[in-house]
């Protein structure tokens, strides 16, 4: 998870890299598993923070190519990839400018990082431009709360203060719509409210695969 726009955060860089291990256990491992399961060839995988997908990434995929625009955890997912299962290549980029060719890719993952990219749309946009014809985005995201008061207290957090201590975050965006907004095929989405630990309550998240027409 992270900023995948221009800024760097090295405090929310730290402070996720500390926290992080405890949402790992308490289930965010698991869904990592369940997004990226059956994929193959070669993948782009957008933010990918301090590189907790790598180790899950199954054998059928030939070359995972992870743009992190963040400094400090660009350096922590080159320390992850060396040891991946799986070649890793971590390179600098942002969301809106992706540094790849058109159509390179047989899939993309979006993990936990167009709550922060700057404009969803374009970074939508620059993902469905790599991703080959019938190639698939792979998703898991929180999402802004369909009730009240969640969805109410995430709009006032996002307008306030939360973007400016979580690394850029936005957390009242409807990412699913997006995604179809952006002309992918959604084929499964399952939403599901998830903590990833005190004093952070569940908030709901999405979790599937959509393919590039």
């Amino acid at each position: 998870m992270s900023d995948a726009g221009f800024k760097a955060h090295p405090f929310f860089a730290r402070m996720y890299m500390r926290m992080s291990p405890k949402a790992e256990e308490r289930g965010q491992g698991d869904h990592r598993a369940e997004m990226l399961a059956g994929l193959s060839g070669r993948v782009l995988e957008l933010g990918p923070g301090n590189g907790l997908n790598f180790e899950h990434y199954p054998a059928t995929v030939t070359e995972v190519v992870a743009v992190e625009p963040e400094p400090t955890l660009r350096t922590a997912a080159q320390e992850t990839a060396a040891n991946a299962r799986v070649q890793v290549n971590v390179v600098d980029g942002v969301a809106d400018q992706l540094p790849i060719g058109d159509g390179e890719f047989d899939a993309a993952v979006a993990s936990l990082v167009l709550c922060s990219v700057p404009d969803q749309a374009t970074a939508l946009a620059e993902l469905k431009r790599v991703i080959r014809p019938g190639g698939e985005l792979r998703f898991y995201e929180h999402v802004k709360p369909t009730k009240q008061p969640g969805a109410a207290f995430a709009v006032f957090a996002e307008k306030t203060f939360w973007p400016h201590i979580a690394g850029g975050c936005h957390p009242a965006r409807n990412t699913g719509e997006a995604i179809e907004a952006a002309g992918f095929e959604v084929e499964v989405c399952r939403r599901f409210g998830f903590s990833p630990g005190p004093p952070v309550p569940a908030i709901p998240h999405i979790l599937g695969r959509a393919r590039r027409p």
